[in-house]
């Protein structure tokens, strides 16, 4: 940095030659005014071929080495609607895939400082061309415009000679000289870009071999063909073309309601489109959102994807589109039982390989209680946590004394506890083990309990395992002997504590949303942890070696259970869903 002054020093960029260097400095010297009276909008201008692009892409690669030139979030604008800009500036922002509206309200409240850099945005919109969402005017108008309005949010935008953004409020850097041309693959005809597309044996494009440039803008081409209605027919009947073609450009077409779509593809679609736009250059993974989507919606599309899908690392199985699941766990015991609790209060039992409902359990709807999480000692004893009340609830037959004295014994003690101070109030519960059934609770004032229903326990295991309430709470015991207990509190952490020995001095994870449900398994790769957050993200964590993957799910995640065999179900407001994880492949990075 030079001395005297908040510009950053060129020389630790990457080189430029002379007629670029005049630019960047001016770049740069925008950038270094963050935090002075200076514009927060920087215009990138020049015609095609100019080296607009090139210029951002050398601000973006040395823009970390200094606060003032660090970039939050880079969207590239060509092909992207208000809808798809916003999904990736979000997903970038940390905050996943949001609407415009959303993602507004969000930043809003967000008040850090935020640097965009938006290149292309002359080559915006998507869609058919008599709609607004075709023109780079209507992002600007939605989106743009509003965020550059918010004091914190800077940006440096790439307008070519276009006068989408007001200039007179702007920094402007025009590019000019020596511009060569660069073909306009957009402008070809739908005859032309399908003829680039390579063929299988049975003479069907293959989406897989096609050049990028042609997937981003062969569906445009197809809107403007002589035979509009068949060229775009075709696009959208072919899965091959849906796993492989531009995320955006689907999402503008598909919204437009005059145009006659196979089966329920438009609603697969609305489910799916966030997430795909994070697995443009995974082919299997595409298959796998767009599965999961269709899979209790679309019986044709499930089919056509479900072989690309299950060589992904995970896909879905099944799904049981009942009332919103409010809580749900594994029944203990060699029969494949998951218990799931409805914002009725009805408790019902399922087959975990396929989804069947196989009963009602006798608890259900009993006192009017509400759920939060339910903690089965069998397919007819549980522990309820009434979400209304703070208060354990238990459950058993009376031909089953021995289950009902263990269970109310853990329901009386947190009650008495809760009695002689708040901090004992009871915000968490859960339940796991194979070889021998646990309950777990937690507690206001960040204190785990353990009980295990093998044997008898006056007194639970307890730890003081977080500062704030414990939010969701699981187990599971190890084949080496080992009971490891996850708890997540109210302030974003998620704890490990091995029962016969003091917790982790460090959370196994830590973010700035809340944990919506845990769960826990020991599998034939090792302990799995799955975490749902509020933000809609769902980690599965490699315990023993700490990696991670995440998995797209479609919508927030209100409850989990996790099989030893790699089957997580997962309850949310549409009803249950299963996944089937790969664990020979899930953490090969």
């Amino acid at each position: 940095m030079t001395a005297g002054t908040t510009t950053p020093d060129i020389a630790s960029w990457p080189p430029l030659d002379d007629q670029e260097r005049a630019a960047g400095r001016q770049l740069l010297d925008w950038a270094g005014d963050a935090g002075g009276a200076g514009r927060r909008l920087c215009l990138v201008r020049g015609p095609a071929g100019s080296g607009k692009s090139r210029l951002l892409a050398w601000f973006l690669a040395g823009s970390a080495g200094h606060p003032a030139t660090t970039v939050h979030a880079t969207v590239l604008a060509e092909g992207l609607t208000a809808e798809s800009f916003a999904w990736a500036a979000g997903r970038q922002l940390g905050y996943g895939p949001l609407a415009p509206a959303r993602l507004l309200d969000r930043m809003s409240r967000d008040e850090r400082p935020v640097l965009l850099l938006v290149p292309d945005l002359h080559r915006a919109g998507a869609g058919p061309v008599d709609l607004p969402a075709a023109a780079p005017a209507t992002l600007v108008a939605e989106l743009l415009e509003p965020l550059l309005s918010l004091p914190h949010v800077r940006a440096v935008v790439e307008v070519g000679e276009s006068g989408l953004l007001p200039a007179e409020a702007a920094e402007i850097i025009d590019v000019g000289g020596g511009a060569t041309a660069r073909p306009d693959t957009d402008r070809q005809s739908f005859a032309d870009l399908v003829a680039t597309v390579p063929h299988t044996v049975d003479d069907r494009p293959d989406w897989a071999l096609a050049p990028t440039s042609v997937l981003r803008h062969i569906l445009d081409a197809a809107l403007c063909a002589d035979d509009q209605g068949a060229a775009v027919r075709g696009l959208l009947c072919d899965p091959g073309f849906l796993v492989h073609g531009s995320v955006p450009a689907l999402t503008a077409v598909l919204a437009d309601e005059r145009i006659p779509v196979p089966g329920q593809l438009r609603r697969v679609w609305q489910r799916a489109a966030s997430k795909l736009t994070a697995q443009d250059d995974d082919s299997t993974g595409r298959a796998a959102v767009l599965h999961a989507a269709a899979v209790d919606t679309d019986p044709s599309l499930t089919e056509f994807l479900r072989p690309l899908a299950h060589r992904h690392w995970w896909s879905a199985v099944w799904a049981r589109p009942d009332l919103p699941v409010t809580a749900l766990a594994l029944l203990p015991g060699a029969g494949r039982g998951l218990l799931a609790a409805d914002v009725r209060g009805r408790l019902r039992t399922y087959d975990v390989d396929t989804g069947a409902q196989t009963g009602v359990h006798p608890a259900s709807g009993a006192a009017f209680v509400r759920p939060a999480s339910v903690a089965p000692r069998d397919a007819r004893s549980t522990l309820l946590l009434d979400d209304r009340a703070d208060a354990l609830l238990p459950w058993a037959p009376e031909d089953d004394p021995t289950t009902a004295f263990a269970l109310e014994r853990i329901a009386e003690h947190h009650g008495s506890a809760a009695l002689a101070g708040e901090d004992s109030l009871v915000t968490a519960l859960g339940s796991g083990g194979t070889r021998i059934p646990y309950v777990v609770v937690g507690d206001r004032g960040g204190t785990v309990h353990v009980w295990s229903l093998g044997e008898y326990q006056d007194v639970p295991r307890s730890c003081r395992v977080h500062e704030q309430p414990v939010t969701a709470v699981t187990c599971v015991d190890t084949a080496d002997g080992l009971t490891l207990t996850f708890s997540a509190g109210a302030d974003g952490s998620v704890r490990l504590w091995e029962t016969s020995a003091e917790p982790m001095p460090v959370p196994v994870q830590q973010r700035r949303y809340r944990v919506t449900a845990l769960a826990a398994a020991d599998t034939s790769a090792g302990a799995v942890l799955a975490v749902a957050w509020s933000d809609g993200e769902l980690h599965l964590w490699h315990v023993f070696s700490g990696r991670v993957r995440v998995l797209p799910w479609l919508r927030d995640c209100d409850a989990l259970a996790l099989t030893p065999e790699g089957l997580l179900v997962i309850g949310d407001t549409e009803g249950l869903c299963a996944v089937r994880l790969r664990l020979d492949a899930l953490w090969e990075l």
